[in-house]
């Protein structure tokens, strides 16, 4: 077997084991959380009972009912008719909770409820940062050819433009099909199936949510009677992580534009010819194919160049 099949190998590796950690992560959750969730309801529903039972309401009984109410609220427990007939802690629930905390995400509409639930997160989110960290390279690193040293290849090559041009042009395309692929299009399926949203805070989701801001205001799946819940949660679930690579992707060949164009040196921020020893060290270390196509590309160049934004000159 190849190196090149290897590598392949082990990323698809490091993507079933990320998944399988999520998994893991929901199934423990759920297990924690999801009887303490179901006490509080029943704890919630009691009290409605007893304040209704009142035939004369006073201060201090309302303003215990309101604050148990709010409390419960906070952990995303209604005391209104059907708005908390699905779990915060289902399965599908808690398998979106371990995303957005080992991502950073962190929406903040659930939070566990119970000690061993909040020590649990601690030390899932102390293993699962660092870990999503090291996927999303990882699978960032494999698509740097294809994606961003072969189509500037390319433009060099065959329409003749120039390494500044060149680099400038293929950033604007990519740019364009990331707002278009990760913004545009998701905020009108997220405006269509959320009833309440409009298009302008579909985006705003979007936006908060791919920069890991979260602040929690807008949140897919959350409405009463929401139809293939747990479908749609993995759904965002996927997005996300697909959406997290692509702005990292876009991060990256951004340095590297900005590096060419002497940006980097005006403001007197590292170069991207310090990544060079991590470049020729890939967490997934490239295989004879990506090399020879690498060489294929670069040999309409000076034959001592290789497909880099580096190998440019500025």
């Amino acid at each position: 077997m190849s190196s090149g099949y290897k590598s392949w190998i082990l990323l698809t590796g490091f993507i079933l084991f990320y998944v399988a950690y999520l998994l893991i992560g929901a199934l423990v959750f759920s297990t924690i959380e999801r009887p303490v969730e179901d006490k509080l309801k029943i704890d919630i529903q009691v009290l409605k009972e007893e304040f209704l039972n009142q035939s004369c309401v006073n201060a201090t009984s309302l303003e215990n009912f309101l604050e148990k109410v709010l409390q419960a609220n906070k952990y995303g427990i209604s005391i209104l008719p059907n708005s908390s007939a699905s779990s915060n802690w289902d399965f599908a629930s808690s398998l979106f909770f371990a995303n957005t905390l080992v991502t950073t995400v962190g929406y903040g509409h659930t939070t566990p409820l119970s000690d061993t639930g909040k020590a649990f997160s601690i030390f899932y989110a102390l293993l699962g940062v660092p870990f999503t960290m090291l996927v999303l390279t990882a699978c960032v690193q494999r698509l740097m050819h294809p994606v961003t040293y072969g189509p500037i290849s390319m433009c060099r090559q065959r329409i003749g433009l120039d390494p500044l041009t060149a680099t400038a042009f293929h950033f604007a395309i990519l740019l364009l099909l990331v707002v278009l692929g990760f913004f545009v299009v998701p905020a009108v399926v997220f405006s269509h199936i959320e009833d309440t949203w409009s298009f302008l805070d579909a985006i705003y989701f979007c936006f908060i949510t791919l920069c890991t801001i979260g602040l929690g205001d807008y949140v897919p799946g959350e409405k009463p009677g929401q139809k293939f819940r747990s479908l749609y949660k993995i759904s965002v679930m996927v997005y996300l992580f697909l959406g997290l690579m692509i702005m990292y992707l876009v991060l990256r060949a951004f340095h590297r534009m900005a590096d060419l164009h002497g940006l980097t040196s005006f403001f007197q921020l590292p170069h991207c010819d310090e990544d060079t020893e991590e470049d020729k060290e890939p967490i997934i270390e490239a295989g004879p194919e990506d090399q020879h196509e690498a060489e294929a590309s670069a040999k309409p160049l000076d034959p001592a160049s290789q497909t880099s934004y580096n190998t440019i000159n500025r």
